[in-house]
């Protein structure tokens, strides 16, 4: 019989600020963070809470529009929000961000319309978009951790160009690198952070702990704390609380500045929660709890934020903007959705190769002869 798996560290050694219940009470593991919440003013406060709630309706909107079969799948984000606001808000412009297929908010903060990942999800485009053009946010990764590869090959070629470490805090870059549970088990993982490693590469691996790779709990994944696996590479590991925002801005803003500063990687464990399914092709109810769930309902990122701005003086009128723009924001999305038609067929040979080529326009044009004949008859 195999032993049962080792307990987990005390809670003292989770890096938290706000309590479930919305009380800034700082953990035992959180001073070396503070200086960084404390450079923060009531308008940064008040945008992380902005964005939590506009993201969460944005989600819930776009779910409701694959239930109308306007869109294929779609990945839900609720009971991520502060995980991905906090970190996301804590990169710098010229840093460069490489999601999985989750990071709704991260994508948001970063200057991407929302309709680009509706479009992806609807099948009128690839996915594709020009990262320098989009805050340096790099395309959605569907194929489960090889984003992180992606990630490190680009922070060894930021060392090589003499990107960063130069003192330059305004100039020197980092690499920002989502993933989940459910990837760290993926081998590509282990090779990024072995490259990361070794070559001490500026990046940080943001790991968002949600407890379930679609249907398999993380303590089948893993029998020890996930930030734990940074110690045998080499390299320092923090675990957050993913439902404190304030926590996940201040940890992710410092390990970045760490890595700028030629300190190398870190790896970022995200405690939080996939409140709804996987994707809209699971049913969760199949394999947890509906006490597990409401457990981690009780500990909801954006409650606990709203009871601590409450306490600071944040006005009624605050919270009801915020619940207007949110409504606003999806009902634009709804609108543009709906508007969309299907892509032209011809589509699919734009991006194959960077520059026109002979074989791409042959191909086109053969394929827009073909569709041509069913209307003329021939």
């Amino acid at each position: 019989m195999p032993s049962s798996a080792p307990e987990a560290p005390p809670e003292e050694q989770m890096v938290q600020l706000l309590t479930a219940e919305g009380t800034f009470q700082p953990s035992a593991s959180a001073e070396a963070y503070l200086p960084y919440v404390e450079k923060l003013a009531d308008e940064d406060h008040q945008r992380f809470y902005r964005d939590m709630v506009v993201v969460r309706r944005f989600d819930s909107e776009a779910a409701n529009l694959q239930r109308n079969g306007q869109l294929a799948l779609w990945p839900p984000s609720s009971g991520q929000e502060a995980a991905q606001v906090g970190s996301g808000h804590a990169a710098k412009p010229q840093d460069h961000i490489f999601p999985s297929y989750r990071e709704h908010a991260v994508a948001m903060i970063r200057g991407v319309d929302l309709l680009r990942l509706i479009e992806m999800m609807r099948g009128n485009s690839h996915g594709g978009w020009n990262p320098s053009e989009h805050g340096n946010f790099h395309l959605y990764s569907v194929v489960i951790g090889t984003q992180t590869l992606h990630a490190t090959g680009y922070a060894m070629a930021m060392q090589l160009d003499g990107a960063t470490n130069t003192a330059n805090p305004d100039t020197d870059e980092a690499v920002l690198v989502y993933f989940g549970d459910g990837a760290s088990s993926q081998g590509d993982v282990s090779e990024a952070l072995v490259f990361a490693a070794s070559y001490q590469s500026p990046q940080v691996f943001f790991l968002q702990n949600n407890h379930w790779a679609i249907s398999v709990p993380v303590t089948r994944q893993s029998r020890t704390p996930l930030y734990r696996r940074a110690d045998g590479f080499g390299m320092p590991g923090v675990r957050v609380d993913g439902n404190d925002v304030l926590a996940s801005y201040a940890v992710t803003a410092k390990l970045l500045d760490d890595a700028r500063a030629g300190q190398g990687p870190a790896l970022v464990e995200a405690l939080t929660y996939r409140v709804g399914a996987h994707t809209t092709s699971d049913d969760p109810s199949k394999y947890r709890t509906a006490s597990e769930l409401e457990s981690w309902i009780a500990r909801d990122p954006i409650a606990r934020m709203r009871t601590w701005l409450e306490g600071r003086g944040a006005s009624a009128a605050f919270f009801a903007g915020v619940e207007d723009e949110a409504a606003d924001f999806a009902a634009d999305i709804r609108r543009r959705t709906v508007a969309l038609g299907p892509p032209p067929t011809a589509k699919m040979f734009d991006h194959v190769y960077a520059e026109p080529h002979p074989m791409m326009a042959e191909q086109s044009a053969w394929l827009s002869a073909y569709e041509a004949s069913f209307v003329s008859g021939e």
